[in-house]
């Protein structure tokens, strides 16, 4: 007898196998039925989150935790808003590219196709099992669903909407599977599907991270972990450096492209850092200080500042928390960015071209930036819908992974009966 978790991706796989046949019609129709039935389902997926909420406060989850996790009617109108977005999107199935004829007369070219079935694990956010199924249908994917035990009656809610949204539709409700069995033991289970299951992805901590690149038989995607930097070099418009820096860590701190680090080049930190400093204490940031910085705020007693600790550069705050370090120049701020940065969102402030160019072409993360503010690091915002993770890897796709990344291709080879000599 099958386990239930292979049964599920056995499910999975066999809704998968029409997948690749259907038009993007029949895609873009099912997927404004499945935002139908979400709205119209708003009152019981409100209140099994309200439930989680409930049971997570009552097990000391911490506030960036207990934010990912809450609904409320504006974020789920975000949520539903998004996959009527993915609608609209061009649909990468099919497209043809590569196009060649060789000397022998063979008619080659690539065609995109899906990748499969997605396991995808996750923790924390609800809106992400809507954002997962809408990717994975438009992109022609079935996706087995693994979230955490403390967003259980709210994905059990949404999926549920979702399926029954697929209900009379050419895409049978299989394409979408929820993992119930909050033991971790199923983790540990769906890594080893490597004959049903495609791909991994999953969106977490570092230990989550680590435990699937360990325990995988099947390809991993990872990413989502964001120790983000932003530099201001010397020829920056302060007024305006601000303000992208208290947008990049105020705007939503929770989440993975929220700011970690400030980089202040030292020939405008002493009038720079202590306006930082006063613009975003208002906002209740507290600020972790190397002791160059620290020295230049000597006597602000009134801010919340403390010297950085050893590990402060190395942490992802996912919270009202900033670190600030004075640099020498750009290729002070660069060496700390390869030394600190998972790699996922890093930019500078300034009005020297050459130095943006150097720095575009020196920093090695998934999102560069330049002048502008890091939390631009979202599948909606770039224009690709929802995403589905923001890899932090180089194999197979980085940053943002919406419709294009969760295709793959095929060769195409047409002859004249021809045989190779």
């Amino acid at each position: 007898m099958p386990t239930f978790i292979e049964t599920l991706c056995q499910q999975a796989k066999a809704a998968s196998r029409p997948m690749a046949q259907l038009s993007t019609g029949e895609k873009n129709a099912a997927l404004l039925r499945v935002a139908d039935r979400l709205s119209a389902e708003r009152g019981d997926i409100l209140a099994a989150n309200r439930a989680d909420l409930e049971t997570a406060r009552e097990a000391g989850l911490s506030p960036a935790l207990l934010d990912r996790l809450m609904l409320d009617e504006a974020r789920l109108a975000a949520i539903v808003a998004d996959l009527c977005r993915v609608a609209e999107l061009p649909d990468p199935v099919g497209t043809v590219f590569d196009e060649a004829t060789l000397p022998n007369g063979l008619r080659i070219h690539k065609v995109r196709v899906p990748l499969g079935v997605l396991g995808v694990i996750y923790e924390a956010r609800p809106n992400v099992t809507v954002d997962i199924a809408g990717l994975a249908i438009k992109s022609g994917n079935c996706a087995v669903l693994r979230g955490g035990s403390e967003t259980l009656r709210s994905n059990v809610a949404l999926a549920g909407a979702i399926r029954r949204g697929l209900v009379g539709t050419p895409i049978p409700a299989d394409v979408v599977q929820l993992v119930t069995d909050t033991d971790r033991a199923r983790v540990l289970e769906l890594l080893q599907m490597d004959r049903t299951v495609d791909m991994i992805i999953p969106r977490g901590g570092a230990g989550l991270h680590e435990f699937c690149r360990q325990h995988s038989r099947i390809p991993v995607i990872t990413g989502g972990i964001g120790i983000c930097h932003l530099f201001v070099d010397a020829s920056a418009d302060l007024d305006r450096a601000v303000e992208v820096i208290r947008n990049a860590k105020v705007q939503r701190p929770t989440v993975c492209n929220a700011l970690d680090t400030a980089l202040v080049h030292q020939a405008v930190a002493g009038k720079f850092l202590p306006r930082l400093i006063e613009r975003l204490a208002a906002d209740g940031v507290s600020f972790h200080v190397d002791p160059a910085a620290c020295d230049l705020l000597a006597g602000r007693s009134d801010a919340p500042v403390q010297v950085a600790g050893p590990e402060d550069f190395d942490t992802e705050w996912l919270s009202l928390a900033l670190g600030l370090k004075v640099v020498s120049g750009l290729d002070e701020a660069v060496a700390h960015i390869a030394e600190h940065s998972t790699g996922h969102s890093d930019g500078i402030l300034t009005e020297d071209e050459a130095n943006a160019r150097r720095f575009v072409a020196a920093v090695d993360s998934a999102v560069v930036y330049v002048n502008a503010s890091t939390r631009f690091t979202d599948g909606a915002q770039m224009g690709l819908g929802a995403e589905i993770a923001i890899s932090t890897q180089r194999l197979h796709a980085r940053g943002p992974m919406a419709l294009e990344e969760l295709t793959t291709y095929k060769w195409v080879v047409e002859g004249e009966y021809h045989i190779r000599g």
